[in-house]
């Protein structure tokens, strides 16, 4: 797949913001796109034709762009479509859905088209099916082994499908951290990608078990989070894991990170 294939619906309340976006999507080579002002045309348009991509702002006239990712996660057609946030808001209430839904990118308003690039190259690497991505699909990968903790199982959904892409054949899953705990004591694993915020045992917790009792002690484990809080961030690093990403995760960083802590390659 390449830009011209894509197929992107914006949603954007605001007709100068609206042609920023598309003037921006069209200079990358993006001509199938399809413009709306609020939230439930923008839907109903999707269920005429499914977008490869939307991109949506977070205050809509009908409601937000929050709740236009939580409607199409519940719709079987709608809840594999990427979606990127274009928004200068920061509140977590707002956000933290989204990042939890899989979202591609959250861009910040004013955003630059250098950002707006590295979402669509991320979006086009999450849609690209294995079998056309060669230069991802080398055999280290292939053999690797990798568990994914989270208790959103639509987080689970969009980091399998990135390992996927990548060339990971062998991806198993967990809940939370009690579960990711009992699946380490016994199976081997090349590397552990979990969440923070989880019930029963958190990310942070499941770290420090797993460094101080586990067979297992020094396997590789990226934390992916949302969390903002300075004190959080130190205690999380200090628990021992090897790498920290912000929520969404992407593409580019998950190949480059796995490059580094598992597969020992210095070009990272």
């Amino acid at each position: 797949m390449n830009y011209d294939d894509l197929f992107v619906l914006v949603i954007e309340p605001s007709k100068v913001q609206r042609t920023i976006i598309v003037n921006h999507l069209k200079s990358f080579g993006i001509h199938k796109i399809d413009e709306y002002d609020g939230a439930a045309q923008a839907l109903e348009g999707m269920q005429t034709q499914l977008p490869d991509l939307v991109v949506s702002s977070m205050h809509l006239p009908d409601m937000t762009g929050t709740d236009v990712v939580t409607l199409m996660r519940k719709d079987e057609q709608l809840a594999h479509i990427t979606f990127l946030l274009i928004s200068s808001e920061t509140h977590y209430r707002y956000l933290e859905p989204i990042r939890q839904s899989g979202a591609i990118a959250i861009l910040p308003k004013p955003f630059s088209r250098k950002d707006l690039l590295s979402a669509l190259q991320s979006t086009l690497l999450y849609l690209s099916d294995q079998d056309t991505e060669a230069s991802y699909t080398e055999e280290e990968f292939e053999e690797l082994r990798i568990l994914v903790v989270d208790d959103s199982k639509l987080s689970r959904n969009y980091v399998c499908k990135i390992l996927r892409n990548i060339g990971v054949e062998t991806i198993l899953e967990a809940n939370d951290g009690n579960e990711a705990i009992s699946q380490v004591e016994n199976q081997a694993f090349d590397l552990i990608i979990t969440d923070y915020n989880m019930p029963n045992l958190d990310g942070r917790e499941m770290v420090e078990k797993i460094r101080q009792n586990s067979d297992q002690a020094s396997v590789p484990i990226i934390m992916i989070t949302s969390e903002q809080n300075p004190e959080q961030l130190t205690a999380i690093q200090k628990s021992g894991v090897s790498a920290l990403c912000s929520k969404p995760l992407s593409y580019e960083m998950a190949k480059r990170i796995i490059e580094r802590l598992v597969l020992d390659k210095s070009d990272y």
